[in-house]
């Protein structure tokens, strides 16, 4: 079986969702793995399966209703119709669980062979970057926005195929069934409905996008500051330093105690409003059904299939509310992961790099030059030779470059001026592999 290997994401901007979508489609359809793609294929037609019996569930409801209030000398008949229907409404409801739930089971492979592909990918990509980026990030920070993202593929994918694409189709089947049973006016109220609904959802979603930016944010900045004081233990008992320590991660924790605050009650707000929409739309609809009844027009069926098919569109609806906010979510913090896939290593190979040819093992120092920032230079013209087989000690006070001479000859960092050599080889010509493969560390 070959290797799924998708093409690498563009790096969106901010807020650029599109792009993002776009980087994740190849692991929806990937190339290279018909297992996949029929795990697919197959989710699909279950899906549209589920949605063909959600709709037409509630006829069997209706017909049993219409059954049961026979009278005359029909009742025997109409009963045994009545207790077919019935089975028939619960058999009804029993597929449209299982074809959901077989959906859900057959795509988990799917989801999450994307999350184990980008994860090695982002795990591998941090590896090539450099020291000084990771010097200059945090570790909690960097361990947040991967896991965030990871589980963000899964919700992205999960929610746009199954959710949203869903609750469309089944918003338009009972549209359709309600406009062909009853008339257009009914079909009317319910696109008015849905298209409130979804611009209140829409709106209010992007007015608590702001708020949750602000809490993962603070949930960041808390998250780093309590790992690395954890892993930097011994420095803070040096210095007693618990107090200080404490004091900068509770004021992290302030700021997210009042953005997770805000989350909620604008999560109060939009699902108070949705509800309010939906409630007057069913009461419109449900009032035009009882009028229908006096009128001989309807049934009672019809009034209980047309407030069954009302309350079954409310939870796709209410999940466009809650995919909506998913798909968003989980957009903003795959788009945090694919930035750390954009950054370029700063130490890359020379195009035409080979690799060392390890010989007697000399290390020489050329007039090298070089300073983490301009204006704190570390090493001026230092030049040294190391002969085969002898053992060289450099000392000196805290700061004089001892370890950054280390850092130079694995190439971590590039030389400002001058060159390294290995067995008469300049490392800048030479793979990082190769080099880093020829030297021995024993960590302090």
């Amino acid at each position: 079986m070959s290797r799924f290997t998708p093409p690498s994401p563009t790096g969106a901007g901010d807020g650029d969702h599109w792009a993002v979508l776009k980087d994740l489609l190849p692991f929806l359809w990937p190339a290279g793995r018909p297992d996949l793609k029929a795990r697919v294929a197959i989710a699909m037609v279950a899906l549209l399966a589920s949605k063909i019996v959600t709709v037409a569930t509630p006829y069997a409801f209706k017909y049993a209703t219409d059954a049961l209030t026979a009278s005359g000398s029909v009742a025997a008949a109409a009963l045994a119709a009545a207790l077919f229907m019935v089975l028939a409404y619960g058999f009804g409801r029993i597929m449209m669980v299982a074809l959901a739930q077989f959906r859900d089971a057959i795509f988990a492979k799917v989801g999450q062979r994307a999350v184990r592909e980008l994860s090695i990918r982002t795990f591998r990509h941090l590896h090539t970057l450099s020291l000084k980026f990771h010097l200059e990030r945090r570790t909690g920070g960097l361990s947040r926005i991967v896991s965030r993202g990871t589980a963000g593929i899964d919700t992205v994918l999960r929610f746009s195929l199954f959710n949203t694409f869903p609750t469309v189709l089944e918003i338009a089947l009972v549209a359709g069934v309600l406009a062909w049973s009853f008339g257009w006016a009914y079909a009317a109220v319910i696109v008015a409905t849905v298209v409130l609904y979804v611009w209140f959802t829409y709106a209010a979603t992007e007015w608590r996008i702001n708020i949750r930016r602000a809490m993962n944010e603070a949930d960041n900045d808390a998250s780093t500051k309590a790992i690395d004081s954890l892993l930097n233990f011994e420095t803070v008992k040096y210095f007693g330093n618990e107090e200080h320590e404490a004091s900068r991660y509770d004021r992290s924790m302030e700021r997210f105690e009042g953005a997770a605050v805000k989350t909620w009650v604008s999560l109060a707000v939009l699902n108070a409003g949705q509800a309010l929409i939906f409630s007057v739309g069913l009461t419109v609809v449900m009032v035009m059904s009882a009028y229908a009844i006096g009128r001989g027009a309807a049934t009672l069926g019809d009034f209980v299939m047309i407030n069954a098919l009302m309350i079954q569109l409310y939870m796709p609806l209410n999940f466009i509310g809650s995919s909506y906010r998913e798909i968003k979510q989980g957009l903003i913090d795959v788009e945090q992961m694919f930035k750390l896939l954009a950054v370029n290593a700063e130490i890359a190979d020379a195009p035409d790099a080979v690799p060392l040819a390890v010989g007697k093992a000399e290390v020489v120092f050329d007039d090298v030059n070089f300073a983490y920032d301009a204006e704190r230079p570390i090493l001026r013209g230092v030049s040294f030779r190391v002969p085969p087989g002898h053992t060289v000690a450099i000392v000196g006070p805290s700061g004089a470059g001892k370890s950054t001479v280390s850092r130079l000859l694995y190439r971590f960092y590039e030389v400002g001026f001058g060159r390294i050599l290995v067995d008469g080889q300049d490392i800048a010509a030479v793979t990082q592999k190769s080099l880093r493969a020829a030297i021995g560390m024993v960590p302090q």
